[in-house]
């Protein structure tokens, strides 16, 4: 496919251009080697979106990157995983990366978290799912998508963190995990102030997910997206831009990460894959915090 990926998914979910955005910041926390604030923004709704700012108390930042958190069925985690505060430990990107010098800003998506409607904080609810899935299929019915407010919170954070941080631009990018990873993926296909991506988990073409029937996050849920594009286009359009493919071969979304990246043109991709399931591990975790360091030492 020769065509601008990114210009095209653009002007398919009518995605407006990233814009300049004015946000607030609350209390600081001090901990061992790096600060935690609280940041909150409007999004393109007028809705509000908090969000974790990271930052090393060794030196100013290096550079930063925009965490995306996982999904694991957890809708009331979000930005508080990314800080280490609940769930995995291998999720806790926010202070391993701000002790090794970057900036991150760890933003909650859209009804995960403090973006719940019923509720906000760390303890679930029975309305969780529901409200996810309202938040898909009633943009449906109104001939928009998901991604479409997913990819705009996403620039509004890369917008954020530069500012917030007083970051070089050329030295800032974006990481995730699973839904992370998804978000992440599409992020830096239509984004160029993406610099450098990190995708985890979510490398897996549209044929494989069909033919295993492997659920589609309903994120990804646009009409004829799959007859428009598929993994590899979309991972492809990155390019140049240095990206890290984290895959295990027992993980179902991302089973065929290699056949994936192997059709991505260039030698833009660096790819850890293990013989290991979905779930981030040591190594995994250590991977990723040594490839996003290096991006901003170079």
């Amino acid at each position: 496919m020769t065509c601008d990926i990114g210009a095209m998914l653009r002007e398919r979910l009518r995605l407006a251009a990233p814009v300049p955005v004015v946000f607030e910041r609350g209390d600081v926390d001090m901990f061992d080697g790096y600060n935690r604030q609280r940041i909150e923004y409007r999004g393109l709704e007028g809705d509000t979106i908090p969000a974790f700012l990271f930052t090393p108390t060794a030196q100013p930042a290096r550079g930063g990157a925009v965490v995306f958190h996982q999904h694991n069925g957890e809708f009331h985690f979000g930005k508080s995983e990314i800080a280490g505060d609940v769930g995995s430990p291998f999720q806790a990107f926010g202070p391993a990366l701000a002790q090794h010098g970057l900036a991150v800003l760890a933003p909650d998506a859209l009804t995960f978290e403090d973006r719940r409607g019923q509720v906000s904080g760390v303890e679930p609810h029975d309305y969780d799912w529901l409200q996810h899935y309202s938040a898909m299929s009633y943009r449906l019915l109104d001939g928009d998508t998901l991604m479409r407010k997913g990819l705009d919170d996403a620039q509004r954070a890369m917008s954020v963190l530069i500012d917030a941080a007083d970051l070089d631009e050329h030295r800032v990018g974006i990481a995730g995990h699973s839904y992370g990873g998804y978000t992440a993926l599409y992020h830096a296909a239509v984004d160029p102030r993406c610099r450098f991506a990190c995708i985890s988990g979510a490398v897996c073409s549209f044929d494989t997910r069909r033919r295993e029937e492997t659920g589609i996050t309903l994120f990804e849920a646009v009409p004829g997206l799959a007859q428009l594009v598929d993994t590899h286009d979309v991972l492809s359009a990155i390019g140049p831009r240095p990206t890290l493919v984290v895959s295990g071969t027992e993980d179902k979304y991302s089973r065929d990460a290699d056949q994936v990246v192997a059709r991505a043109p260039g030698d833009f991709i660096t790819a850890l894959r293990v013989a290991r399931g979905h779930a981030l591990d040591q190594e995994r975790f250590d991977a990723i915090v040594e490839w996003l360091v290096q991006r901003v030492s170079d």
